[in-house]
């Protein structure tokens, strides 16, 4: 067992068994164990490998996103640029690459990365050391301002809750003691009324989930972005609703039992749109749409074409792979989605299609 199980496996001891959200952010997110206290997990070395780290395509597009929102809002004087678990920082660098030609966003912007890990906020300076980033561990910690904000694969991590419909109750999945190991089972049951209301037709048995961290931070977001001005653009993998068991766990790019190692390797689960869209309150929504379609409007064809010029046989054949990877409707480009939050009274947000009111949503 890992240094984090025994330390899990002594708190189901004293307290009785774990919630999965204890259990995902203890392993994630403990500050001497955790999964992101103790290494960098990207690229090919890593456990996993992101969409700024496929190409510098996908930062680019995001970038000239940010600019065009900002632009189309009337270029505010100052304001905050944020991203919310910024990997490496590349994504960022690339994004600021092609902002920073708009005449004035340089200048105007204050970078804030939101990041807990600091293996990884030693990564992220060394990537913009140019661009003065400055770290807070919480979106409440930003300062005051219109906020452009960027998240890419973060709410995925959040520790999420999964619960099974059993007639008209609801039971929540645990984590539990079992031998020298830990187990998965399912609480006794009791009335969830949030549950029955988000889930009306969910059948009996029938696992779902729900993440309260996620949607706090979405609150946070919109209420922020509607108060103060400004965009959020939020890609991830999930879909707008749904119902099942999406926990999974990832190391060396493969699939683990997300009990085995405690910390050691990366959990996920699925992003239901649905639950950001509408814990984010008082804000234009607009999406989620495909990655793959998002980017296509964007223009990433033409900036593919445009990298591949003069380039010999392997580098066109690179550049062709990367972008397939992230458009393809059987690569990245159907399993993630995109949303986006803005002021209720702006303009469309470039690549999204606006929200259409939704059967159980007000708008």
């Amino acid at each position: 067992m890992t240094p984090l199980g025994a330390l899990i496996a002594g708190r189901i001891v004293e307290r009785g068994p774990m919630p999965l959200d204890e259990y995902m952010a203890l392993c994630l997110g403990h500050p001497e164990h955790g999964y992101y206290a103790t290494r960098d997990p990207l690229g090919a070395a890593g456990d996993f490998t992101t969409a700024p780290e496929i190409s510098q395509m996908f930062g680019e597009l995001v970038g000239a996103w940010l600019a065009e929102v900002w632009r189309g809002q009337g270029a505010p004087a100052r304001f905050v640029l944020a991203e919310l678990g910024p990997g490496r920082g590349t994504l960022m660098r690339d994004a600021l690459r092609v902002a920073s030609r708009l005449p004035g966003f340089a200048e105007a912007a204050e970078l804030w990365l939101v990041e807990t890990s600091p293996a990884l906020r030693a990564r992220q300076a060394e990537t913009l050391a140019g661009h003065g980033p400055n770290w807070a561990a919480r979106v409440e910690e930003l300062p005051a301002g219109p906020l452009y904000l960027v998240a890419n694969e973060f709410f995925d991590a959040l520790p999420a809750r999964q619960f099974r419909r059993a007639d008209m109750a609801w039971l929540e999945r645990l984590v539990e003691r079992a031998g020298p190991g830990l187990a998965f089972r399912w609480g006794p049951p009791r009335a969830e009324p949030e549950l029955a209301r988000r889930f009306p037709l969910a059948p009996d048995g029938a696992v779902v989930e729900c993440c309260p961290a996620a949607e706090a931070i979405a609150g946070a977001v919109g209420a922020r972005i509607a108060s103060a001005g400004g965009a959020a653009l939020v890609i991830d993998y999930g879909a707008w609703d749904g119902t099942g068991d999406t926990l999974q766990a990832l190391r060396a790019h493969d699939s683990v039992d997300p009990l085995a190692e405690p910390g050691a390797a990366d959990l996920t689960t699925h992003v239901r749109f649905r639950a950001l869209a509408e814990a984010a309150g008082p804000v234009a929504v607009a999406g989620p749409v495909a990655q793959g379609v998002f980017l296509e409007r964007l223009g990433i064809t033409a900036r593919a074409n445009a990298l591949a010029r003069g380039r010999d046989a392997g580098g066109v054949a690179a550049i062709a792979a990367a972008h397939r990877r992230l458009t393809h409707p059987d690569e990245m480009g159907n399993l993630f989605r995109v949303l986006g939050f803005a002021p209720s009274n702006s303009a469309p947000l470039p690549g999204l299609d606006p929200a259409e009111p939704r059967p159980g949503m007000d708008r």
